[in-house]
């Protein structure tokens, strides 16, 4: 081989490993082109991926998981109401120092109740189970909307749970407070823009209390109280609590005439007792809330533990701990919440999908906590100056904490599934 061909070797080589370089992607590509097993299916790829879904609490919306929609179904179908109260070692989120719009009688810790036995119980349903309280999820469900309690003083007991509930999160701003015994309040929770808010009225419907030389109520069983009617359309969420004002003497009216009375024997009317007048009471309110999308709840009646007993008799309601199973619904307890019940399915038959109206049936949970009253510690230590033969008790509100925390964890169940 000649100097010249050595010289032209090089080039030569650079050139074939040029073309090498070049023809090499064109045929790769050629090669995808025609080959049917180089073609992925999105949808294949994308099913035999597993789905990973995370969830967040954000600001505008809660998000939740297929499982967390599939629980909310199945525990659709269980039935809150039938369980057992079993021993809880956590206690209750909050307590009588901690929150400040406990209204005194309630208080009970602080009055000198000696015994705390009666915070560490918990509600067990027969078939699913029932959440701490998650006052950061039950903000964000109520997020930009306005949450209202309509009744008595059993209304305003779940109400100021739930105060003190959400207090262990966020610090509410009471901005409107009129009405003697704190009966209308209104607070604002800035961190989540949400208001909550009590209105006083006993029998729902207008009315005037018993005062004075007055010694029966008034009922207009045909129209709503407008102290709270007349704000209506700014509520997104009502709960109604009422029942035991019913029990006392009154005189009934609807459509301008007298239909009757309960326990008025002074009276120039006809005695027709008030199981009747407390269904029309409640169809009229339902009637008036259960419309334009608003939800609504109905808190069945509330059990007192006076049981016969005079409600100035020492020991009145002293236990301390919840009834067995073997205690029942019966008698006046059992024909309120009948009632209720059965108007709050009336309307939902009536309405259908247009309404979200459910009750938040507590009655028989309730039954069972003898041991959740003030007693005598409705009034700050009561025994200090020894133990009198008369005392007052109070055997109907609900200690805070206690027994009454447990409602507004059914309540927060409700509105998640409403989310959903």
């Amino acid at each position: 081989m000649g100097v010249k061909e050595q010289q032209n070797c090089p080039s030569q080589r650079k050139i074939s490993v040029f073309i090498v370089l070049v023809f090499i992607p064109i045929a790769l590509f050629r090669l995808c082109l025609n080959n049917p097993f180089s073609a992925i299916d999105d949808t294949t790829l994308q099913d035999s991926t597993p789905h990973v879904v995370i969830t967040s609490y954000s600001s505008s919306q809660e998000d939740e998981t297929q499982e967390s929609y599939d629980r909310i179904k199945e525990e659709s179908l269980c039935d809150y109401t039938k369980g057992k109260w079993v021993r809880d070692k956590m206690g209750p989120l909050y307590n009588g120092s901690s929150c400040g719009t406990i209204k005194d009688g309630q208080n009970c810790l602080r009055h000198g109740r000696p015994d705390s036995g009666y915070l560490y119980w918990k509600w067990k349903p027969n078939q699913c189970d029932i959440p701490r309280f998650e006052a950061n999820r039950f903000l964000d469900l109520m997020r930009d909307k306005h949450l209202a309690f309509i009744g008595d003083s059993m209304a305003r007991n779940q109400l100021e749970s739930l105060i003190c509930l959400l207090s262990t999160v966020s610090s509410p701003d009471l901005v409107y407070r009129n009405g003697e015994d704190n009966k209308f309040r209104k607070w604002r929770f800035e961190s989540h823009n949400v208001t909550v808010s009590v209105y006083w009225s006993p029998f729902l419907v207008a009315g005037l209390e018993k005062s004075g030389n007055v010694d029966h109520n008034v009922l207009h069983v045909d129209r709503v109280d407008e102290r709270w009617g007349n704000d209506l359309e700014g509520f997104d969420t009502v709960v109604v609590s009422v029942g035991h004002w019913f029990l006392h003497p009154a005189v009934y009216h609807e459509s301008g005439s007298v239909l009757g009375c309960h326990s008025c024997e002074a009276s120039n009317c006809t005695e027709i007792g008030f199981f009747d007048i407390f269904r029309k009471a409640i169809r009229t309110t339902l009637k008036a809330v259960a419309r334009n999308h608003r939800e609504v709840i109905l808190t069945t009646f509330s059990p007192s533990h006076f049981e016969g007993r005079p409600w100035d008799s020492l020991g009145a309601c002293n236990m301390t701990e919840p009834y067995g199973a073997g205690k029942v619904l019966e008698g006046l307890d059992l024909e309120m919440r009948r009632i209720e019940m059965e108007e709050v399915e009336a309307v939902k038959a009536a309405k259908g999908a247009e309404v979200r109206l459910e009750a938040l049936d507590v009655t028989a949970i309730s039954v069972l906590r003898r041991d959740g009253h003030p007693g005598p510690y409705m009034y700050e230590l009561p025994f200090k100056n020894g133990v009198p033969e008369r005392v007052h008790n109070d055997c109907l509100h609900w200690c805070l904490p206690g027994p009454v925390d447990t409602w507004n964890e059914f309540m927060i169940e409700m509105l998640r599934r409403w989310r959903v």
